[in-house]
């Protein structure tokens, strides 16, 4: 054998002993985290980033190691082409492949919104800015168009009362009209065609129902008040008594300052329901799933006052003079 073969073999022991050594390396990266912790940290991917950008941050980030084996395995792959942008929320106790895995299914982190029940769209407003996800003025630009609410059907002025509370996921610099899409359809997968037909049957339409139960939402102290709460609401309609409800007084007072008058009771305006007969133009706020049951299917009573026990809870009458009494007990002597 020639001194240049064996010259010749011992470079390609050596070679193959090399990419073996690398294959081998290689596969264990792919499982060996960068750390122990599975503390998260949160790694942004914009659109149109290149490959190496996206590794300095998953390796500033600390969540990947060895930053050459990371690019090397997704250039041989072709990840480093088929990562999604956006949020990611990752940790050092995640190994490259489920790191790889995470990116290129575009498994995005998404921020929760909690709406509670009984906030009116101002409110909903605030809380979707301070989630992140642009200012209260955008919000309410939409939610007040009227041609948003013709959109999904809605025959209303605003989307008020049909922005359903509930808790919501969405990832970062997700469009405000996608949020709000989100929430109206949400009311409409929860107001069943067999809701409809039962407002059909008390001879109301399902914007007065949403109204209506928009009050009922904001009197209720109690869960298990709603229905009686509603019995008084509907007991009164029937009658063609006020409502007299402060709640739609507050709605219709621009500014208001947590302190109710006199004044503004007398002061005539659409939900003035001491000033004005039957329901007010729109909801007031946006009630939840049990609200709207009651408006729908109030207890079977008599009564047509109700006070506040300052306990959260009301003692409900059937006559004024017993209202009176009620009255004088838990609100005058207090």
């Amino acid at each position: 054998m020639s001194k240049f073969v064996k010259i010749s073999l011992v470079l390609l022991t050596a070679l193959v002993v090399a990419v073996s050594f690398l294959i081998f390396d290689i596969m264990n990266y792919m499982e060996e985290p960068a750390g122990l912790t599975d503390e998260t940290k949160f790694v942004v991917i914009g659109k149109g980033q290149s490959f190496n950008t996206t590794t300095s941050a998953l390796e500033k980030a600390g969540v990947i190691k060895n930053p050459l084996n990371f690019k090397l395995i997704a250039r041989i792959k072709g990840y480093d082409k088929k990562i999604h942008a956006g949020e990611y929320a990752l940790s050092p106790a995640m190994s490259p492949e489920a790191i790889f895995d995470t990116l290129l299914r575009g498994k995005v982190y998404h921020h929760k919104i909690t709406v509670p029940e009984g906030y009116n769209m101002w409110q909903v407003a605030s809380v979707i800015s301070e989630a992140g996800f642009g200012p209260a003025e955008n919000f309410m630009k939409i939610v007040t168009d009227p041609e948003v609410a013709r959109k999904y059907g809605i025959n209303a002025a605003t989307l008020e009362g049909y922005l359903y509370p509930d808790t919501y996921s969405f990832p970062k610099d997700e469009p405000c009209e996608n949020i709000i899409s989100a929430m109206v359809e949400n009311f409409k997968s929860v107001f069943t065609p067999e809701w409809e037909k039962r407002a059909e049957e008390l001879g109301f339409s399902v914007h007065e129902i949403i109204t209506l139960a928009s009050i009922i939402e904001k009197e209720t102290g109690a869960d298990e008040e709603r229905g009686l709460i509603s019995s008084v609401f509907h007991n009164r309609l029937k009658k063609g008594m006020r409502l007299e409800t402060d709640p739609t007084v507050i709605y219709g007072i621009k500014n208001f300052d947590g302190n109710i008058t006199r004044k503004n009771l007398s002061e005539l305006t659409p939900y003035n329901t001491y000033k004005i007969k039957g329901l007010p133009p729109g909801p007031i706020a946006g009630p939840g799933y049990e609200s709207i049951k009651a408006a729908l299917y109030p207890a079977d009573t008599d009564f047509l006052f109700f006070v506040s026990k300052n306990d959260g809870t009301h003692v409900f009458s059937a006559n004024f003079k017993e209202h009176n009494m009620a009255v004088q007990k838990y609100q005058v002597k207090k």
